[in-house]
């Protein structure tokens, strides 16, 4: 029926299949907006939407009774004028009051059917159909003049031309109301019932992999909708209004494999339901730097702390664990490694991937004693010379200059021996009376010898040191 068999008393469409569904609903005027927001049941939404129907098809079946009629007819001779209509709807160039409430009645359509439908997801394509072909909005046409909706539609067409528009927008509104139905029904929606809108979406169950490691995941069909937009989100990031997408915003954590997790919140049939979901991704070493070593300096040396990092790129600190004799965490992938007797000591590393499997590695490091150190006189290393009074007061001690390690040497014993005199043995790092004695024979020229220094190395007692380099001091 309706206005498409060009008869105003077949504008209104039987509605015993949608009663049996709705239930006999009487046909308003309006709907409670403020009650609408809150509907849980989708039986009232349908019966709302009834309302506004035969609302908008009384109304429209009462629009194409300005076209000109003869005996309850369409008069088809003269359907190729259009005066009746711009009579009746348009004044100068504005609308008439007629005019004014056939906008009003399409726009009271529209509100009215948002208000029933209510904030539930499912009804946001019909909302966004709704706006679209039932817009009176101003329209620009072809010579870029910008006119009303009216105008542009009906003003100077003829009365035929008029009537399919009209019966086009009666068309309209039975098509809304039908995917209303689908949708409160359960049928398939709007949107949802081809193939065409879904697409396949590779799950990995993690973002990263090691050469050789099994890859494991699985592959599901899903939709990207910008139409189902959650009422809240908890998680990492925040929620794109345009799209509806969470847009993740967060710092990488540890290096090693982490969990991302959160949820969402929608309304359905006016109630919340949560999503929550869980991902993993893996933090790896950021690059700092190129990976550069002297072969032949793998040296570690005998009684010292030796300090070293140790680490497996994509494995957490706690996930690595590395073994030699003498070696010690120092934490957060720091060790030291004071190695013992031998040659060589063999440092192994052991970690563990996120599926479980373990990686290792070794390395191999020479151990060498501690180099024997050079002997000073008054902090000066090596031959020097100076004045009687200087010796008797200087004080013996050792250097080791550009080593690795900041090492303070404590002299413990020296020989001193003056050219003609008997060698003296001295006890400490400075002269004794028997030196001093054995100094006072000596002549200008004379080079006095302190050798055999013996030495001690500050907070490492153990550390026996090579013989020190002799200190030649002549005599001036």
């Amino acid at each position: 029926g309706g206005l498409g068999n060009h008869d105003s008393s077949q504008a209104s469409v039987t509605q015993s299949g949608i009663s049996g569904i709705a239930g006999n609903t009487a046909v308003r005027t309006g709907v409670d907006t403020t009650n609408a927001l809150t509907r849980t049941n989708a039986q009232q939404v349908l019966a709302d939407v009834n309302a506004q129907v035969q609302i908008a098809k009384a109304n429209l079946a009462r629009v194409t009774k300005d076209v000109e009629r003869e005996n309850g007819k369409l008069p088809y001779e003269a359907m190729d004028k259009g005066d009746k209509i711009d009579e009746q709807w348009f004044k100068g160039d504005g609308y008439s009051e007629k005019g004014k409430e056939i906008v009003a009645a399409i726009e009271k359509y529209k509100s009215d059917m948002k208000a029933a439908l209510g904030n539930d997801v499912k009804y946001k394509t019909v909302a966004t159909d709704l706006d679209n072909k039932f817009s009176t909005a101003d329209i620009k046409d072809g010579e870029g003049v910008t006119k009303k909706f009216l105008d542009y539609h009906y003003k100077g067409f003829p009365s035929i031309a008029s009537l399919t528009k009209l019966s086009a927008m009666q068309n309209n509104v039975k098509v809304i109301e039908a995917n209303i139905y689908n949708i409160a029904l359960g049928k398939a929606a709007l949107e949802a019932t081809s193939m065409n809108k879904y697409t396949a979406i590779v799950v990995l169950d993690k973002n990263a992999y090691f050469q050789g490691e099994k890859v494991t995941g699985k592959v599901v069909l899903g939709r990207y909708d910008s139409n189902t937009k959650p009422t809240s989100f908890a998680g990492p990031g925040r929620i794109d209004p345009a799209s509806g997408q969470a847009v993740i915003d967060m710092t990488a954590g540890a290096v090693g494999e982490q969990k991302i997790a959160g949820k969402f919140t929608f309304l359905e049939d006016g109630k919340t339901v949560p999503l929550p979901f869980e991902g993993k991704y893996v933090v790896v070493p950021r690059p700092s730097g190129a990976n550069i070593s002297a072969d032949k300096m793998n040296v570690v040396y005998r009684g010292l702390p030796n300090p070293m990092t140790i680490s497996i790129a994509g494995i957490a600190d706690s996930d690595v664990k590395a073994s030699a004799p003498g070696l010690a965490s120092a934490g957060k992938g720091k060790y030291n490694l004071n190695p013992g007797g031998g040659t060589e000591v063999v440092v192994s590393v052991n970690g563990k991937l996120p599926d479980g499997k373990s990686v290792t590695d070794k390395k191999v490091f020479r151990i060498k004693n501690i180099p024997g150190p050079q002997g000073a006189i008054g902090g000066v290393v090596g031959d020097t010379k100076g004045a009687k009074s200087r010796l008797e007061v200087s004080q013996v001690s050792a250097k080791l200059d550009d080593f690795l390690y900041d090492l303070t040497f404590r002299v413990t014993q020296f020989t001193f021996k003056v050219p003609g005199q008997a060698a003296v043995v001295v006890n400490g790092d400075r002269v004794n009376a028997q030196c001093k004695a054995a100094l006072a024979r000596a002549s200008r020229g004379d080079v006095v010898t302190i050798s055999d220094i013996k030495t001690k190395i500050d907070n490492a007692p153990g550390i026996v040191t090579k013989k020190c380099s002799p200190v030649l001091y002549e005599i001036q």
